[in-house]
């Protein structure tokens, strides 16, 4: 049975950052847990080389496009490779070979009718390599908000306009193609409002895939990057793709664009796309512009990958936008890894070891029946949603199994048990008991956490590599009793939060600086003109003078400009009282409304409120600039409750 799976070509205009970790990381669990089925996986990605940003990006830095997209793509395989995802196929979209596979489907396309030449003059949103309908000049992106450009060239169009029926036959009749419901229901949405023509070539670039026509056309970006999941495959009977896992901002191409796509072609659709939510750091979405992306390679440094991995497949609900931050990640690794599943393994074996010099005994008694029913309901619920994509709610059926071992251990005391003779029976199926449920779970978890059930494999004694079991046969009582344990180590050590925050966070900023430094970034931070710009430093002041200022923590729930004045904004403030605060703040012209909606601020909660412009400001919000410069607002790199006094 062959599986093929595929996550996101992702784009080359940053390094990789925990959201594209987050979708691949997904994609190797289900490959894991598709190999413990019995099937052949193979997992698909690439970099998404072709576009103007790559040109504009690798000129800025004075380096050939090639040159640029390269150094972009080898961050991804580095990645992946330490990270320990198991990528199969990583198929770069310069790659000749997908040179081929593109002009080839286009040529399929052109032969049944579905392309024609035109001209196009619109607005185009360079960021998001999207042509923005019904937009004026100087418009914002709807996707991204930045200014969209006009262009005006002659192009192929692809007659998307055609396929409306279709595509909605297709949401239809398989509702499975397009996940979560939610998903699907904004993509039908879009398409009964009616497909337009998508031009798929562009005349004025010389970066990219060369159109098979006369003239110099250059195929536009999804075109080109979508067809990357056929290249990789193309020859290897595994088309159709399995599963397309994609991030919701891409839902569009990859549920419209795409299958009209094939079925102009007369090519098989993938079986389903699934669009899961953004991850947010301390509710806000990660971007570059606010500067707050999380990757995940300083994270394995500190801590191990594995607890990223557990965290994010328990802590948030596969499809729907997720919250991360370094406080609830070591929460979480603590409270069901290291006081959890380690705790249990670890005890459990201890007690093997100093009751039965290390051998499993048989479980004789009928002490345990009501765990080992609890286990059947687990395996069942922990199956059905992994097959279903609620990873969340599997595991924490898992988890609900060995919360009841746990009260199973402390009900039957085994440790007093091993005191008295006429206990003994009870005493070997407690201790089977126990040990049964840590070798489910470790069978279980092991698409998850494949390194650490790798090593608690071997401390129950296991000799058959844990990869070649099969999940969905998992069942109680194939424990082997008379079996000799290995020698008990601790797998998940216990963290510090105090100790631990601190280390990513340096973490984190070192390797910023090094992806930073490889991007030829560095220059825009040297600060050879700052000293003359500084303003004097004030006189100095006492203790006392300072503690009187109130600075407090406060989340921005509204933001509007101030009617009849270009440098302010009314914001409305959530610093844990009971009616949010009315602050007039000098910041629009470094600040859009929509940028701060959300965001954590610092503002003083002491000052005497005044007026501005008729509106009245309780407070004032914290920023810093040089003289004359643009105001650049106060956040934080660790989570802050809002209210939190500053000191």
């Amino acid at each position: 049975m062959k599986y093929y799976i595929t996550v996101p070509i992702y784009y080359v205009n940053a390094a990789p950052h925990i959201g594209h970790f987050y979708t691949t990381m997904v994609a190797d669990a289900l490959k894991r847990f598709k190999q413990m089925q019995g099937y052949e996986v193979v997992l698909t990605t690439g970099s998404d080389e072709n576009s103007v940003n790559v040109e504009r990006a690798a000129a800025a830095r004075n380096m050939t496009p090639g040159d640029y997209a390269a150094i972009i793509a080898e961050e991804f395989r580095r990645t992946w490779e330490k990270t320990n995802l198991a990528v199969d196929r990583f198929f770069r979209t310069s790659d000749p070979r997908h040179h081929e596979t593109v002009q080839w489907l286009f040529q399929r396309c052109v032969e049944r009718g579905w392309i024609y030449k035109g001209s196009y003059t619109g607005q185009y949103c360079f960021s998001c390599n999207l042509y923005v309908n019904d937009a004026k000049p100087g418009d914002p992106c709807p996707d991204c908000g930045r200014p969209t450009e006009t262009v005006t060239e002659e192009n192929y169009f692809f007659k998307l306009s055609a396929f409306q029926d279709k595509l909605l036959k297709l949401y239809e009749e398989h509702p499975e193609f397009m996940q979560p419901e939610i998903r699907r229901n904004e993509v039908m949405s879009f398409v009964k409002q009616g497909l337009t023509d998508l031009s798929i070539t562009r005349s004025n670039l010389t970066w990219g895939i060369s159109v098979p026509v006369e003239g110099k056309h250059i195929f536009y970006v999804w075109f080109d990057a979508l067809i990357t999941y056929l290249t990789a495959v193309r020859n290897d009977d595994l088309w159709p793709a399995d599963i397309h896992l994609i991030g919701k901002e891409i839902i569009r191409f990859h549920a419209i664009y795409w299958p009209a796509f094939l079925m102009a072609a007369d090519l098989p659709l993938p079986k389903r796309v699934f669009a899961h939510g953004w991850l947010l750091f301390d509710n806000e979405k990660m971007s570059k512009t606010k500067g707050n992306i999380v990757r995940a390679t300083p994270i394995q440094d500190v801590i191990g990958i594995e607890a990223l991995r557990y965290y994010l497949l328990r802590e948030i609900p596969f499809g729907s936008d997720g919250n991360f931050t370094y406080d609830a990640l070591v929460t979480r690794y603590n409270a069901d890894l290291a006081n959890g599943l380690g705790n249990l393994v670890s005890r459990t074996l201890n007690m093997i070891s100093q009751y039965r010099n290390g051998i499993i005994p048989a479980a004789t008694a009928n002490t345990g029946d009501e765990v080992a029913a609890k286990a059947k309901e687990a395996i069942a619920a922990y199956l059905a949603c992994f097959e279903s994509f609620e990873f969340s709610k599997g595991l924490e059926a898992l988890w609900s199994l060995l919360s009841a071992v746990d009260k199973f251990i402390v009900t039957q005391a085994p440790w007093k048990m091993v005191k008295e003779p006429d206990a003994q029976p009870a005493l070997d199926a407690t201790l089977y008991t126990a040990l049964e449920v840590c070798r489910i779970a470790t069978v279980l978890m092991h698409p998850i956490l494949p390194d650490s059930t790798r090593k608690i494999w071997a401390q129950l004694g296991m000799t058959e590599p844990i990869e070649q079991q099969r999940i969905s046969e998992t069942a109680w009582g194939q424990l082997p009793a008379g079996q000799k344990i290995g020698t008990p180590e601790g797998v998940f050590p216990r963290l510090d939060a105090k100790i631990v925050v601190p280390k990513l966070i340096e973490a984190e900023l070192e390797e910023k600086a090094r992806q930073d430094r490889l991007l030829g970034k560095t220059a825009a931070a040297e600060p050879e003109a700052a000293p003359a710009n500084i303003s004097p430093i004030e006189p100095s002041i006492s203790i006392d003078d300072f503690t009187k200022v109130d600075l407090r923590v406060g989340r921005v729930l509204t933001a509007e400009k101030v009617k009849g004045a270009d440098k302010l904004l009314h914001l409305s403030v959530d610093i844990g009282e009971p009616q949010p605060r009315s602050i007039v703040a000098g910041i629009a012209l470094a600040y859009k409304p929509e940028q701060l909606i959300q965001r954590k601020v610092v503002i003083v909660a002491n000052l005497e409120p005044r007026k501005l412009r008729g509106l009245t400001s309780q407070g004032m919000i914290v920023a810093a600039s040089l003289e004359g410069g643009s105001p650049v607002l106060a956040a934080f790199l660790e989570d802050v409750p809002i209210g939190a006094r500053l000191k």
